[in-house]
């Protein structure tokens, strides 16, 4: 599989899961009892699933421009497009009203920064009580909350519990923001995807195939 970026992450699993990033990248999920020419012998049985996933990925970049931060433009927060308004007396230097956002004329060179700034900081307050209030109705025990800047890994949760969300969730809707820390907070008690693991996801959120679709489709959209 030369043609495609590989990573190989080995784990206790016991089944091999194959992902392709929203970067074009593919990870391969394997146990660690398996060799690299069974390992090459599965992904040549999936290359035709393989290709169409990153066909799928590429075209989708395509229709992703990074963004302009022009007068008009749109941009998510929590599911909802926003236009941007530039201005020439601004209170602050990136503002947000629960309409649009308004962002300094004099500032426009830095807006990319700022727009993660104020992103990050939402995330923080939002993503951080979300994870307690889902805690807390589900049963679940977590150590902490980190906020990442991973582009194509949503969340993740450590041996010890910690709970990683990336601060472009904060753009997406609120019950997708929701599946995803569900997914994390189940990996405090089912460390891989196995069947046990999905059935604990499916008993908080029974709809869930159809939010982690929604994401696998939509993902490409939350970002800068």
């Amino acid at each position: 599989m030369g043609e495609f970026k590989v990573r190989v992450i080995r784990s206790k699993r016991r089944t091999v899961g194959l992902e392709v990033t929203h970067q074009g990248k593919l990870v391969v999920r394997a146990p660690y009892h398996l060799n690299l020419s069974e390992l090459e012998e599965i992904l040549q049985r999936h290359r035709n699933w393989i290709r169409k996933k990153v066909r799928e990925v590429q075209s989708q970049q395509t229709l992703v421009q990074s963004k302009k931060f022009c007068n008009g433009e749109r941009f998510l927060y929590l599911g909802k497009e926003y236009p941007l308004h530039l201005v020439s007396s601004p209170r602050s230097a990136l503002a947000f009203d629960g309409q649009s956002f308004q962002l300094s004329l004099a500032r426009v060179g830095l807006a990319r920064e700022l727009f993660e700034r104020w992103y990050r900081k939402q995330a923080r307050t939002y993503l951080s009580r979300r994870v307690e209030q889902l805690a807390a109705i589900t049963g679940f025990k977590f150590e902490e909350i980190r906020i990442s800047s991973a582009r194509s890994r949503w969340g993740s949760c450590s041996a010890k519990g910690t709970i990683s969300l990336t601060w472009r969730l904060i753009m997406a809707p609120p019950d997708i923001i929701d599946y995803v820390i569900i997914h994390e907070l189940a990996h405090t008690l089912e460390k891989n995807h196995s069947r046990a693991f999905w059935q604990l996801v499916e008993k908080h959120l029974p709809d869930y195939r159809e939010r982690r679709r929604w994401l696998r489709i939509n993902g490409f959209l939350l970002n800068l």
